[in-house]
């Protein structure tokens, strides 16, 4: 009767033990995978949970179509909660930002991926790397101390911390996101689509624009959406950047105030449980559903041009 050789045994004790961690291994990755939405949920049951006892009492025209926010009236006067100059500068300093931003990151990206020599190109990655690693306070910093005095110079602002600033501060901070999925997008797209229409007699930036940017278009959106997404949810940056001032902004040198800055400068003094605190968290809630919207409409529309792209 042959015997089974040493390798023989040692692969079949690995075969069993690869058997017997199997399925505790399948539980584990699935419990990884569904985690993000347990998370998700948990985080958006707690702060429903904690901004409920509001949402029956509050007037919910006064919410979205007053600007009158004072949480915290003198005695015998009645509490306001209008968020509107709230969204509206949450809104419009995001929309500034990508303004600035999106085509910033867009060339940069196209430069590193089609233009950039060997050594300039790790060099602007690792910049870009440096950019995304610098924390958002300190973004702030450099909006109140170097972007400030700027506008106030030339700009003709009476603040330096004003909707211009803190376009400006997210512009720089979207940026090194922006270039980094565009310049991945780019680099996807094979090597024949370059080959080809160069080929056929365009230049460089004949290929970028009418085959790279066809081509790479869904990543190049979804950088674009992400960007987005990381204006809007900002803090620090912007509550040192904007003036913090309760108004619709009708220039872009006006102080404006933020839903994120409100939450950060406000939280700290709210007492918790009364209805300041409450409304504060309801202004979580609308910042969630803001940031989520973002994400479903970046969805749809990628999974729409892949659709137009594969029929």
């Amino acid at each position: 009767m042959a015997k089974s050789s040493p390798s023989g045994r040692f692969k079949k004790v690995l075969g069993g033990a690869a058997d017997t961690f199997e399925k505790p291994i399948e539980w584990l990755i699935r419990t990884c995978g569904w985690s993000s939405i347990f998370c998700v949920g948990a985080i958006f049951f707690f702060i429903v949970r904690e901004a409920w006892p509001i949402i029956p009492k509050l007037n919910w025209a006064e919410f979205f179509g007053s600007t009158n926010w004072r949480p915290n009236p003198s005695a015998g006067n009645t509490a306001h909660y209008g968020a509107l100059a709230l969204i509206a500068g949450n809104f419009a300093v995001a929309i500034l930002s990508m303004l600035l931003a999106v085509p910033l990151g867009l060339g940069a990206a196209v430069y590193i991926s089609e233009f950039a020599g060997g050594r300039s190109k790790e060099w602007l990655k690792v910049a870009i790397e440096i950019l995304a690693a610098i924390p958002s306070i300190v973004w702030g910093f450099i909006g109140l101390t170097i972007i400030s005095p700027v506008l106030i110079k030339y700009a003709g602002a009476e603040l330096g911390t004003n909707l211009l600033n803190g376009g400006i501060i997210l512009a720089l901070m979207s940026v090194p996101l922006i270039v980094s999925i565009s310049e991945d997008a780019l680099r996807a797209v094979p090597d024949s689509y370059r080959e080809a229409a160069l080929a056929l007699g365009a230049n460089k930036w004949e290929m970028v624009y009418r085959v790279l940017f066809p081509a790479a278009k869904n990543g190049l959106l979804a950088a674009c959406m992400l960007g987005i997404g990381r204006a809007v949810g900002e803090t620090m940056a912007v509550l040192l950047a904007t003036g913090n001032t309760n108004q619709i902004p009708h220039s872009l040198v006006d102080p404006i105030k933020t839903l994120t800055a409100t939450i950060a400068s406000e939280m700290g003094e709210a007492p918790s449980g009364g209805a300041h605190y409450q409304a504060l968290f309801l202004i979580g809630i609308l910042l969630l559903i803001i940031t989520c919207s973002i994400n479903l409409i970046a969805d749809f529309i990628i999974k729409g041009a892949k659709g137009k792209a594969n029929a």
